[in-house]
């Protein structure tokens, strides 16, 4: 008797632990367990009343799993990305998780870690089924059983009551005692996808609705100058704001700013809001280059099929050359048809005969300096992006910043790449993350504008943009913004004067901050003499 009162006091006290289970590291706090989940007489007298019913343990250990399991995906996307996790657009990102995880540890940890998860998973499903079976088969007078029935419509009536409280279909005059909020988590996820699913349908609409379709002389007042982009890996505001690394980055940027100006080149820098944060590159460079709001993966994935027109599209209609240098892509990428480029490299195209940094395939001084020398000859402009990636997690090792003929053919960074922690180690202490990634910006803001230098007076039109924030425990902050800067002939950046941007690379905090959609027609109205004269009115 004492076993078994044992057993179902612990069962009990692990359907408690699931349901109190918060979802966000902030809410990971001993008080947690001062909560009262309504759920929990729900599913314990679900089980005592009907606990004659075949199959009812093991029902309920399975919803309590996927409870567990949809708790574990929000941490871990709250961690990576600052947001939820979307059960219709995200799960794609948990090959991409596992990847990153693999190319961080090796295949060999990555699938201990694996391993471990699986098999944990199968012990709480083992342990919460046992559990509940023992709370089916208690044998309970009749009474009693009708009083767990009893118990079992209280506790549900509250977990209405409090869920529609607080997702405001009602209002009471203080809250319900108690909370049910694992059922609102389960309610908002159903009502977000409906939510995206109307979302969906509005933004394929917009994606055919394209106010720039037939415009003549695009592109012209560029006069046939190349067109570099160049994206940052991680770069945002936190660069400016966070005293852990405003005082090396806006010195790093001050510098150059100083050599790019004696070449007579002209500068302005900008704020612009990125649609993601933590990482999802793709969303960033989407939104840029094809002015379409792509803030997920529904989104991204509708304009990709909608044969919506990238900036690389309106480049090639003015006579350039398109072309991607993508040293982060290791597999397939036909969508890169999609996006208007003529040819695009993939880090197996780029020739590369070093080692890679863990995930990082090779150092942005290297892709730097050899993807001019990919492009064959032809008398095309050019329009090129460049994804940089040595400012991408795990920050470990960070590259040193090399004489530009040393480079060759990436060997020399050999040594480079056997140095520092492990990302396993280095992860193990927060204040180490940071500084590493603090040192990691600043070599690829010390390796992009020193090849700005090299490029010299004769350069191209260069924007440089970052693509997101870090992670939020490493930004320090929520903030989406993320600097834009321009580089260039003084007579194109005057151009856009009317954006309001600061002049230099170290943009005013105070700046007007527009959300990065907005770039591809601003650009497209900037550099197109037809698009620019209706802007001006005339």
């Amino acid at each position: 008797m004492k076993r078994r009162i044992i057993l179902l006091s612990v069962s009990a006290f692990l359907v408690f632990a699931v349901l109190v289970l918060p979802n966000h590291p902030a809410n990971m706090r001993p008080d947690a367990l001062l909560l009262f989940p309504w759920e929990l007489p729900a599913v314990l007298g679900l089980a005592l009343a009907f606990g004659r019913l075949r199959g009812l343990a093991t029902t309920l250990a399975i919803v309590l799993l996927f409870v567990i399991a949809l708790k574990g995906a929000d941490f871990a996307m709250f961690l990576a990305l600052d947001r939820p996790f979307n059960p219709v657009l995200d799960l794609f990102l948990v090959k991409a998780g596992v990847d990153l995880l693999r190319d961080s540890v090796g295949g060999f940890q990555a699938a201990l870690i694996l391993g471990g998860g699986a098999t944990l998973a199968l012990l709480l499903f083992v342990f919460l089924r046992h559990g509940l079976k023992a709370w089916a088969t208690v044998e309970l007078p009749r009474r009693t059983r009708l009083a767990a029935l009893a118990g079992l419509i209280v506790s549900v009536c509250m977990i209405v009551a409090d869920t529609s409280h607080d997702l405001g279909y009602w209002q009471a005059n203080q809250d319900p005692p108690g909370t049910a909020w694992t059922t609102r988590l389960a309610v908002e996820r159903l009502r977000k996808t409906q939510v995206v699913a109307a979302d969906l349908v509005q933004f394929r609409q917009e994606a055919r609705d394209d106010p720039m379709d037939g415009v003549a002389n695009v592109l012209d007042r560029l006069e046939g100058r190349d067109v570099l982009i160049v994206w940052i890996e991680s770069y945002g505001r936190a660069s400016f704001d966070n005293p852990l690394y405003a005082a090396t980055h806006t010195r790093t940027l001050a510098e150059a700013e100083a050599r790019i100006a004696q070449l007579g080149l002209g500068m302005k820098s900008g704020w612009l809001i990125s649609p993601t944060a933590g990482g999802q590159s793709w969303l960033a460079h989407g939104a840029l280059a094809s002015g379409l709001w792509t803030s997920n993966q529904g989104r991204y994935t509708a304009m990709l099929a909608s044969g919506h027109k990238w900036l690389f599209h309106f480049a090639r209609q003015a006579g350039y050359r398109t072309s991607a240098v993508m040293p982060a892509i290791t597999q397939a990428w036909p969508e890169s048809a999609a996006m208007g480029f003529d040819r695009f490299f993939p880090a197996a195209d780029i020739p590369y005969r070093g080692p890679p940094f863990n995930w990082v395939t090779m150092p942005d001084q290297f892709t730097l300096a050899v993807y001019e020398d990919l492009l064959p000859p032809d008398d095309r402009p050019d329009f090129i992006q460049i994804a940089l990636i040595s400012s991408h997690a795990p920050w470990t090792p960070v590259p040193d910043l090399l004489p530009w003929n040393a480079v060759r053919d990436g060997r020399i960074f050999d040594e480079m790449a056997k140095t520092g922690p492990s990302p396993r180690d280095l992860w193990k202490d927060r204040d180490a993350i940071r500084d590493a990634y603090r040192r990691a910006v600043d070599y690829a803001l010390q390796a992009v504008f020193s090849h700005v230098v090299r490029l010299g007076e004769d350069a191209p039109l260069v924007i440089v943009a970052g693509d997101h924030q870090a992670a939020g425990f490493v930004a320090g902050s929520d903030n989406r913004d993320v600097p834009v800067h321009m580089i260039g002939p003084r007579d194109l950046i005057d151009l856009i004067e009317a954006w309001d941007w600061s002049d230099g690379l170290l943009p005013d905090p105070e700046a007007p901050v527009r959300r990065m959609d907005s770039f591809r027609n601003d650009f497209l109205r900037a550099f197109s003499s037809q698009l620019s004269k209706s802007a001006d009115g005339s």
